[in-house]
């Protein structure tokens, strides 16, 4: 069965018990950490998936990386890790966190924007971009914009948004240029 099906259903489930808790935010919150987590350690994932590693020790560490200190969301989170674990599925966790984030904020028209330019950019220039994007989206749309910096991309930006991209940089117009160039 397709990895990517199987996260998509749990973390459905995750979030249909969490709407009925009044938990979904909270738990929205725990994933976007967790995902974090795995992110940011990447020794993570292989122990989670180590069949060595007992299942305690996972779920304690999974609490840990999920930054979970709040006893009221706790439980529903450590009912759902024992679920994976019973399941024989706590290996696909990130996943299903990446799922979850994904479907909350489909449910809540959280759009989340990355720019990334050459140099820092002033508040005035992202208050422009954040206007542009949020003409083109739903009217109670919450943008949620995470910039980086760039210098190889020589000036300019670019603009990410779910599987779209406006490419803007100065490195893009000369690579586009190069291809006119070479296609001759």
């Amino acid at each position: 069965m397709n990895e990517g099906l199987i996260p998509r259903r749990y973390a459905k489930a995750l979030y249909k018990v969490a709407v009925q808790k009044s938990a979904a935010a909270d738990i929205y919150d725990l994933m976007s950490t967790l995902a974090s987590s795995f992110a940011g350690n990447d020794r993570l994932e292989p122990t989670i998936a180590n069949p060595f590693v007992k299942d305690a020790e996972k779920i304690n560490l999974l609490n840990t990386a999920a930054g979970d200190s709040d006893k009221s969301r706790a439980d529903l989170f450590n009912d759902f890790l024992k679920l994976l674990v019973k399941n024989k599925r706590i290996d696909l966790i990130r996943a299903t966190a990446l799922a979850y984030l994904d479907l909350y904020r489909k449910a809540n028209n959280i759009f989340i924007v990355d720019v990334t330019s050459a140099a820092p950019m002033s508040d005035d220039e992202l208050a422009r971009i954040c206007k542009a994007i949020a003409d083109q989206l739903p009217a109670d749309a919450d943008i949620r914009l995470n910039t980086t910096v760039d210098p190889d991309l020589i000036g300019g930006f670019v603009v990410s948004l779910d599987n779209k991209r406006l490419d803007a940089s100065i490195k893009n117009e000369l690579k586009q240029l190069r291809l006119k160039l070479f296609s001759n």
